[in-house]
């Protein structure tokens, strides 16, 4: 069994405080238990999340920063096939503009209806296909993207930029130039669209812009991209740290931990194995069931850390 948990810790203040008094029993059995194996190092401005990165890895994929080809795998996945094309996802979201600079409020919350995407899709579609982009509907805040710009284009996870500044997660560069443009030609477009004005009038924001995430091509070779039998990502912690929400963060935490820590623990008492990835927002670690000498296991009885020492490290 292999437990991957997203957004175990974040960088923000609120969020390490919130650790210092958050009591998790049986994480803490499992740190006793578990042997530290690979660290994945990184910081608040990697491209790709740490847990996207461990995922990537379990699933066969490249874990190469922004470039998890996460659109094309969603293709497999629902049954069709990527083929050597490349891809990404596109979210229509709304943009708004801050003191100098742009922040992308969350898209989960814009309660836009399916045939609302649709038209915006519509709309939209012929300028993509100028530059080579070929959109294909998926659920009314997803859609699939289709082009060559996409190969090799590094991009920013979505869960990157929920609710942030913009300026620093735009595509790059020669490559990222046609994107850049769209997103101009788009807030023009959708400014005066009936859609929004539909949406203003019902209290709603307008959608006013889209971000492309999860780009590339399947690469040749690869598994299937499913999710293996035994590995199980609870995403518990993901909606409050999204929304800065540490008082539910924390709760959710204990619940993870009377859950999901709770039967890896009791897997591993049975059967002797078990893995544990903990993935903060910018470094994740992994942790493994391997034999310790008797040494080992009465040095690590008397010198026992605790979660959040380790967890602020994340």
């Amino acid at each position: 069994m292999h437990l991957l948990i997203p957004f175990a810790a974040c960088s923000a203040d609120a969020c390490q405080q919130a650790l210092q008094t958050l009591p998790l029993p049986n994480l803490s059995a499992l740190l006793q238990r578990l042997t530290p194996t690979e660290f994945d190092a990184g910081d608040d401005f990697a491209l790709s999340l740490p847990h996207e990165r461990a995922l990537a890895r379990a699933l066969g994929l490249p874990a190469d920063n922004g470039l998890i080809p996460w659109a094309a795998r969603d293709v497999l996945k629902n049954g069709g096939q990527p083929g050597t094309a490349a891809w990404a996802f596109i979210t229509p979201c709304h943009w708004r503009l801050a003191t100098d600079h742009f922040l992308m409020d969350d898209p989960d919350l814009l309660q836009i209806e399916e045939q609302e995407s649709k038209e915006l899709m519509g709309a939209m579609a012929g300028f993509f296909l100028e530059d080579g982009i070929t959109l294909h509907y998926a659920s009314p805040t997803c859609w699939r993207a289709e082009g060559e710009v996409f190969r090799g284009l590094p991009s920013a996870s979505l869960d990157r930029v929920r609710g942030r500044s913009l300026d620093i997660w735009m595509p790059e560069g020669e490559q990222g130039r046609p994107l850049r443009r769209l997103q101009s030609e788009m807030q023009m477009l959708l400014y005066t669209h009936p859609v929004n004005d539909a949406r203003e009038a019902r209290g709603l924001a307008p959608v006013n812009a889209f971000w492309a995430s999860g780009a590339g091509a399947w690469p040749e070779g690869a598994r299937s991209g499913m999710f293996p039998a035994d590995l199980h990502m609870p995403q518990h912690l993901s909606p409050a740290a999204l929304r800065a929400d540490w008082p539910a963060w924390a709760k959710a935490w204990q619940q993870l931990d009377a859950t999901a820590c709770a039967d890896l623990l009791a897997h591993l008492q049975q059967h002797g194995q078990g893995t544990l990835t903990l993935c903060g927002e910018r470094s994740a670690q992994r942790f493994e069931a391997k034999p310790r000498s008797l040494g080992a296991k009465i040095s690590g009885f008397f010198s026992r850390t605790r979660p959040s020492d380790l967890l602020v490290t994340l």
